[in-house]
């Protein structure tokens, strides 16, 4: 929805493929992508904010509880030349040709009119990371939003919240843990110089350009993929005809003669039997024959124009980054660290060329699928007109003697009866050769090229040293297209994890403090997991946790706070926070500290706190509150160095007698949340609003937060009731 005037821009209504449960939501810093988990499928989705288009999207090991995306706030020389330098590959690479429109949805995103969608799906080059986690200590780390730079392990319980730093040196997660033998869940909270991801950080540089790499090569993958989905659907099911007619003739024929010869002997005499006449005249028929003339040529040059202009100029490009990514594997100082492989680079590099050559081998049938079919049809069509005593042109009377050889070498070929395959494909001809490249399966190819005689083969052959040679691709003889793709994937894919798997060892545990226990609840209301919520200051690098502890039936904040810089004195502080009577119309006013029950808080920026209150004694007609509480007044000069000592042996509800308690009086930052049983609220610091969800999660207000106060409420509000 559009935040001024709640106006919805689009919806995506659940979908078999996608998915149907969401869990997860996180926006690009950018605020240009909106991701989303899907549990069902348990699949990543990024989607563009404009419109509800999928423009990448993958698969996960565990359904996903919580996501949370950052950007990189470092600077380095380095790293500002990196961002500044043009991309190489835009200068030494022939843009990419956009896909087709005419081809299905799938295509969309590299389509003409959408050739900027990858750039948008690309962003800017400054590094952000996308935090996936999940059920069972499942942690991912994604680059860019796309390709995966750390598997994170050793946490064990379900997400329930992440933080990264801006300068990636530590990671805070906050993981739920249900012991299956009590019906309460221990929330526990980690704090990740812990999962101290410091390798990112001492390496920024190079994770940043690797990562790029990363996503040039994942973005090409799905174009390859695209472009060979364009070629399937340019291949028509009318191309079978063909070979099922004659299947079909063979089956009815009474005769012994072969198929073969019956055409043989209609080229050589010009006669047909009765049988052949009545196949071509009746069921094949001369305006049929036509149209399959027609349709074999525009499907076969549609199939060559997609393999010579996208197919062929995606694995060139994808050959170069990965040529790229090679040769930063050989710069080991810099990158051995961050598990890249010089030797699992050279097998995708391998796998690619073996793509490419299949993809020639495939313009190769074509043209003489093309060519044969052509003189095929021509000499069939003049002899059909024959049949039916129609007249014939003189221009396609003529036949020389080359033509005639052609024809019957392309009889010879293609019309041999093969029992075998009627076993496996339920038909006795492949006159059809180009479909069998583009079927999405492990079967070996019908009809595989003839390499007979071909010199070039018989000098491998022979050559001892050649076979081995890791200069040349290995070829498939036996394989389509798609299986070959389908194993360069499976190779780049692999070499590519490696990284991951490297960067995720080396995150490793530094402390894990035991939050509190909670019981299940009774009612049968929805229930939205918020806190505890994980905050990081850009600036100063501190993480910030924010929870709530139930104590004498009042809900008191507490805010915990842990700085990423080591050398200093004072690592971990926590506070908890009192609110104090600042309702004017509370019904207890002589009372100097009403007490206040904090429901839901969040970080509206570095320096301010949004929290929604009650009273504790919750009477009928009394109203929630929605309060903005500056830090300044928890955090007093003071404050700053003194350390909680905390005894790892108890949890943190057990030693809540033992933390200083700052009680508050919130002046002016506070509204009344009338008519609406609050529960739930979300912020954004940069857009200046609060979103307020009531607790049955119908209703929702938008504040504006630092709107001037005339005498009367200009907050901008909407409420909207499904």
């Amino acid at each position: 929805h559009r935040l001024a005037n709640f106006q919805r821009v689009w919806s995506l209504p659940p979908n078999e493929n996608t998915g149907k449960e969401v869990t997860a939501l996180a926006w690009r810093p950018d605020g240009k992508i909106l991701a989303f988990g899907l549990t069902d499928t348990k699949r990543i989705i990024l989607c563009d904010v404009e419109k509800p288009e999928s423009l990448h999207s993958f698969s996960v090991d565990s359904s996903i509880t919580y996501m949370h995306w950052m950007e990189v706030t470092e600077e380095s020389s380095v790293l500002t030349s990196f961002y500044n330098a043009e991309d190489e590959s835009n200068l030494l690479l022939p843009k990419l040709p956009a896909l087709p429109k005419n081809y299905s949805t799938t295509a969309k995103i590299f389509s003409e009119e959408k050739s900027d969608e990858i750039m948008k799906l690309l962003g800017d080059v400054r590094l952000n990371a996308l935090v996936l986690g999940g059920s069972s200590g499942f942690i991912e780390i994604y680059a860019y939003g796309m390709f995966k730079i750390a598997t994170v392990t050793g946490v064990a319980g379900s997400c329930r919240g992440l933080c990264l730093s801006s300068d990636l040196k530590s990671l805070s997660v906050i993981t739920e843990i249900r012991d299956s033998s009590d019906s309460e869940a221990e929330i526990t909270y980690f704090q990740a110089s812990i999962l101290d991801t410091s390798l990112l950080s001492s390496y920024l540089p190079e994770v940043t350009r690797m990562a790029r790499k990363f996503t040039h090569i994942s973005t090409l993958l799905q174009y390859i993929k695209l472009s060979l989905t364009c070629m399937c659907e340019a291949w028509e099911e009318i191309l079978m005809q063909m070979d099922s007619r004659l299947t079909k003739f063979v089956q009815e024929k009474n005769t012994t003669t072969s198929v073969q010869d019956e055409f043989m002997q209609l080229l050589l005499w010009g006669k047909a039997s009765l049988e052949l006449q009545a196949l071509l005249m009746n069921q094949l028929t001369v305006k049929g024959l036509k149209k399959l003339g027609q349709s074999i040529e525009s499907s076969y040059s549609s199939i060559q124009k997609l393999v010579i202009s996208h197919l062929q100029s995606g694995s060139e490009a994808l050959l170069y980054h990965l040529s790229e990514l090679k040769g930063m594997a050989l710069w080991k100082q810099k990158y051995e660290s961050l598990g890249l492989d010089a030797s699992g680079i050279e097998e995708a590099i391998t796998a690619v060329g073996s793509f490419i050559l299949k993809a020639n081998e495939l313009l190769q049938v074509i043209d003489s699928s093309m060519k044969n079919f052509k003189a095929f049809f021509r000499w069939l069509y003049v002899a059909m007109l024959r049949m039916s005593e129609d007249h014939v042109l003189p221009e396609l009377n003529k036949m020389t003697q080359k033509d005639i050889t052609f024809v019957a070498d392309f009889l010879t070929e293609h019309f041999n009866e093969a029992p075998e395959l009627y076993n496996r494909k339920g038909k006795y001809f492949n006159v059809e050769r180009v479909g069998q490249y583009l079927k999405d399966e492990d079967d070996d190819l019908v009809s595989p090229p003839n390499t007979e005689g071909n010199q070039w083969f018989n000098y491998l052959k022979n050559s001892t040293h050649l076979k081995e040679s890791p200069l040349l691709f290995p070829y498939y003889p036996e394989k389509s297209l798609h299986f070959v793709k389908r194993q360069m994937e499976g190779v780049i894919d692999q070499c590519l994890q490696k990284p991951a798997d490297v960067i995720g060892k080396s995150v490793h545990q530094a402390v894990c403090m035991s939050l509190y226990k909670t019981s299940q609840s009774e009612d049968s209301t929805p229930q939205l997991s918020k806190l505890p919520f994980l905050w990081n200051d850009k600036i100063s690098n501190i993480h910030y946790v924010l929870f709530t502890i139930l104590e004498n039936s009042i809900s008191k904040i507490y805010i915990l706070r842990r700085h990423t810089d080591t050398s200093r004195s004072v690592n971990n502080g926590i506070l908890a926070v009192d609110f104090g009577n600042f309702l004017n119309n509370s019904i207890n006013e002589s009372s100097d500290s009403r007490c206040y029950s904090c429901l839901d808080a969040h970080f509206y920026d570095d320096e301010t706190v949004t929290v929604v209150l009650k009273e504790s004694v919750e009477q009928e007609g009394k109203e929630r509150v929605l309060a903005q509480l500056p830090l300044s007044s928890v955090y007093t000069d003071e404050d700053q160095d003194r350390e909680f000592i905390w005894d790892s042996t108890k949890r943190l509800d057990e030693q809540s007698g033992e933390i200083s308690t700052r009680t508050v009086i919130l002046e002016n930052q506070w509204r009344v949340l009338e008519n609406m049983k609050a529960q739930y609220v979300s912020v954004n610091g940069i857009r200046k609003v609060s979103c307020v969800l009531s607790s049955n999660l119908r209703h929702v207000r938008v504040f504006e937060m630092d709107v001037e106060d005339d005498g009367e409420v200009e907050e901008e509000e909407e409420e909207e009731t499904t």
